[in-house]
């Protein structure tokens, strides 16, 4: 009996799985066409941190074009985030973001930083309000879910 309710289990998580497979390439090519690079061949960490957060992506090999793609969009996105503009997430994830709306609100007490890494680059995210704080954290464990990814400290 216990085989037969395991063998059922199986059968109906099955389809769930598919569709949480087929749902995140879908966000994947998605990201491709935002950001310009194949995130399957990148990793990204979504970092919490006492003041903020912090956002990095980086390529998997030493590909010259895209270690500059992913740095050209993360310029932008620190640009588009520090203008409240969260339309790029919005479209990779098909719906909007947790966190955006108040962080859009509250652009004027959030800094956004980019800065180059060896294969890519990270966005610094500061703060010193605390109800923009919450949104960021939002923000980012949405990102870690929904990408697969972690946090360094999370490793």
């Amino acid at each position: 009996m216990k085989r037969f309710v395991f063998l059922m289990l199986l059968v109906l998580a099955a389809p769930l799985a598919a569709q949480s497979d087929t749902s995140h390439a879908r966000m994947q090519a998605r990201g491709q066409m935002a950001m310009g690079v194949d995130q399957n061949a990148s990793r990204h960490v979504f970092d919490d941190l006492p003041d903020g957060g912090r956002i990095e992506l980086q390529a998997d090999s030493v590909d010259s074009t895209a270690i500059a793609a992913i740095r050209a969009h993360l310029s932008t996105i620190a640009s588009a985030f520090q203008a409240g503009n969260f339309s790029t997430p919005d479209f990779v994830h098909s719906d909007r973001v947790p966190g955006t709306d108040v962080m859009a609100t509250k652009r004027s007490v959030i800094a956004y930083a980019f800065a180059e890494l060896p294969r890519g680059g990270e966005v610094r995210i500061t703060t010193h309000d605390a109800e923009a704080l919450h949104a960021i954290h939002q923000f980012l464990a949405y990102q870690r879910q929904e990408h697969h990814a972690m946090g360094h400290a999370m490793r």
